[in-house]
């Protein structure tokens, strides 16, 4: 017997260790200077929260989770194991936890299912005291176009969860994955609690000046969950 082969059983164990040794995140250095940290709520802090539905309470509660993680954004990625989620994939990740089936990964994907299942909204105004928003609810799906240059038909290029009303400020916000949007004036990057705004507020992140919000709808079938008692 070598000593290659003695050795190799300790090689082998040694390597297995170290693959399993998690990616880090992230490192802030290579974020823009006037990057502020990922923002989170707590459910309670939302003034809508008690008298929601037992689903979409689940739905926020699983999204504002994710918040505390300390994720960036990642273009591509549906898997905060990877350190980052983009905007659709957040959404198709927290839509898949809390037990739909069938889930578009595209922001395009997403607004023509709910477009489909005749959920959607459309919204012309830019005033986000607009009667048009009258029927938005907590827990409903937010559509842009014109955030980054897409071919997806319809262009739809960015997705958000509405979470309602900040106690504390009496604004509205929302749940997602952003480069470049803000809460409370200051700008996130990653899984973050959003301020929301009808449109960018940061002139780098509007494509041409054509970024617009374009509506929201309901999330098919999120009513009908059954929520088992643990």
């Amino acid at each position: 017997m070598t000593f290659l082969s003695l050795l190799w059983p300790f090689l082998f164990f040694f390597s297995s260790l170290f693959a399993q040794v998690p990616s880090p995140a992230p490192s802030s250095a290579s974020l823009p200077k006037d990057v502020f940290p990922n923002a989170s709520l707590e459910p309670e802090d939302l003034v809508e929260y008690p008298r929601l539905s037992q689903p979409v309470q689940r739905l926020l509660t699983q999204a504002l989770a994710l918040t505390k993680e300390n994720l960036t954004y990642l273009y591509g990625s549906a898997d905060p194991k990877e350190g980052g989620m983009d905007c659709s994939g957040f959404v198709y990740y927290v839509l898949v936890n809390v037990g739909l089936k069938d889930v578009p990964r595209s922001s395009s994907g997403l607004y023509i299912w709910v477009r489909k299942e005749g959920l959607f909204k459309a919204v012309l105004s830019n005033n986000p005291d607009s009667f048009e928003l009258g029927e938005l609810q907590p827990g409903d799906l937010l559509f842009w176009i014109g955030t980054y240059p897409t071919q997806n038909d319809p262009p739809i290029s960015h997705v958000m969860i509405y979470l309602g009303h900040e106690k504390q400020t009496g604004e509205r916000v929302m749940v997602g994955s952003s480069d470049g949007r803000t809460y409370h004036g200051k700008r996130r990057w990653g899984v973050s609690v959003f301020d929301l705004f009808m449109s960018f507020p940061n002139p780098r992140y509007r494509a041409n000046g054509s970024t617009k919000f374009v509506g929201y709808g309901k999330i098919p079938g999120l009513q009908s969950i059954v929520i088992e008692k643990e």
